[in-house]
């Protein structure tokens, strides 16, 4: 084991030419919500980078604190069966993934985990059933990602990647195993165009965006793009085959730059039979193929049927709504950016679906009983909120229905808030609840539940 991999800066209460901290060795218990193994010395938690569940690893103090102790792993001393080498070169200097040290079962498992126990924590509930672990493939999945740039001139020359794990320095990338290997390939080129502009310093973030046809890079642009520059800029979208937009204030002045006329940036959900359009600056989900995975298990949870009035809150671009109607119910999406329920019209209408769809533009945060009352009555809701739940709307749900939920979440905790609500509050039972491997090798928990009234 490398102990580069794990190298962190000294303690804040450290001083820089005290000795170093002996090495202890510790056991292992389990992995805490940031990736790292947990241990307890004499009845005091230690949260140690580097190692895994199960293990014994020599490990030296980096930070005590009054209540828990901080610690890097130095050696492996009984390495756990899931224990691999990490694929990336930058892992444990690059803060894109926390988990590459462990194999998928090992990641999923503790996600489950931190699921399971801030359901029962925070929400005061349990699962009725604890569904199957959604896996997909581990690299190469990630479709969205915001790139920090560092520009500068030679002779160092321009950094273009992920954030240094806990700090604000980029770094120092040749490439990404999430990223598609096409995408991958461009960190380098990217860093050597960055620092040819002239608005090397003028450029601090590059997004992408990959559709099943297209690739978009959007740079974010803080002074107007030079002649010279524009040409660099055309010369590279040419040659790598990326469709490059500028955004020079917030995501709504993004636009097309070169080439003018590409195809549409897009994504399948082949088993519905639809397309999804989006602007490459629209939230979607970063991996296409769990993605598929995860409306499939949606739609299969909550069974919409002809006939039923079905609610897709949160909707975005029809994610959801769109495979619901294509089963035949009516749907109604709702969702408060005003753009993206025009995109999610517009996506009705291109996937024929437009007489069984309607969409609405709310803030979901600030409604009560009388507002959601105006959309009338559903019979089941699919609710796929940010990170910060949907605890106001879920507050503002009527007794008489609907009779099934179906909530999709992307924090585990507040999941767990809204849960208990809807059990110990709304009268909905938590019939089913598991985690969907969004996000491989990182520590972000995407998840779904089934909520039954009565």
């Amino acid at each position: 084991m490398s102990k580069r991999r794990f190298k962190r800066p000294a303690s804040a209460h450290q001083r820089s030419d005290s000795p170093p901290e002996p090495l202890r060795t510790f056991s292992i218990e389990s992995l805490d919500s940031e990736g790292r193994g947990i241990a307890r010395d004499e009845g005091k938690v230690v949260f140690v980078e580097g190692a895994l569940p199960c293990e014994r690893v020599e490990a030296r103090i980096s930070r005590r604190g009054s209540s828990f102790d901080q610690a890097s792993t130095v050696r492996v001393l009984q390495a756990s069966a899931g224990r691999r080498e990490p694929r990336c070169p930058h892992f444990g200097d690059c803060g894109g993934c926390a988990t590459q040290h462990a194999d998928s079962r090992v990641q999923m498992a503790a996600k489950q985990r931190w699921l399971e126990d801030s359901l029962q924590r925070i929400g005061k509930v349990q699962a009725g059933t604890l569904l199957p672990i959604v896996y997909g493939a581990e690299w190469g999945y990630r479709h969205r990602a915001r790139l920090t740039v560092r520009g500068m001139p030679l002779p160092r020359g321009a950094l273009v990647g992920f954030h240094e794990r806990k700090s604000s320095y980029v770094a120092d990338m040749r490439g990404c195993e999430n990223l598609p290997p096409r995408l991958s390939s461009l960190i380098l080129p990217l860093r050597a165009l960055v620092t040819s502009l002239e608005m090397h310093d003028k450029l601090p973030q590059i997004e992408i965006a990959v559709g099943d046809k297209v690739d978009v890079l959007v740079l974010r642009n803080l002074e107007p793009v030079s002649e010279a520059d524009a040409a660099k800029l055309r010369a590279f979208a040419d040659a790598h085959g990326v469709w490059f937009w500028l955004q020079p204030k917030g995501p709504a002045t993004a636009a097309p730059f070169h080439p003018l006329s590409m195809p549409d940036l897009d994504y399948a959900l082949p088993e519905f039979g639809v397309r999804i359009a989006f602007r490459p600056t629209d939230f979607t989900q970063v991996n296409h193929g769990v993605n598929r995975i995860l409306v499939r298990r949606a739609v299969r949870m909550l069974d919409p049927q002809p006939g039923e009035r079905v609610a897709d809150l949160f909707c975005g671009v029809g994610n959801f709504s769109l495979p619901l109607a294509a089963r035949g119910a009516t749907v109604v999406g709702v969702e408060g950016a005003a753009e993206l329920v025009e995109r999610a019209r517009r996506n009705a209408e291109d996937n024929g679906l437009a007489s069984r769809t309607s969409f609405e533009c709310a803030n979901l945060f600030e409604v009560d009983e009388h507002s959601v009352g105006r959309w009338g009555a559903f019979d089941k809701i699919l609710i796929d909120p940010p990170r910060t739940g949907a605890v106001e709307l879920i507050k503002a749900l009527p007794d008489a229905w609907p009779r099934r939920i179906v909530y999709v979440s992307c924090d585990s905790a507040t999941l767990a808030r809204d849960a208990g609500m809807l059990v110990h509050t709304k009268g909905f039972r938590l019939e089913a609840a598991g985690v969907v491997n969004m996000f491989p090798h990182t520590t972000h928990v995407e998840s779904m539940a089934l909520f039954e009234r009565g």
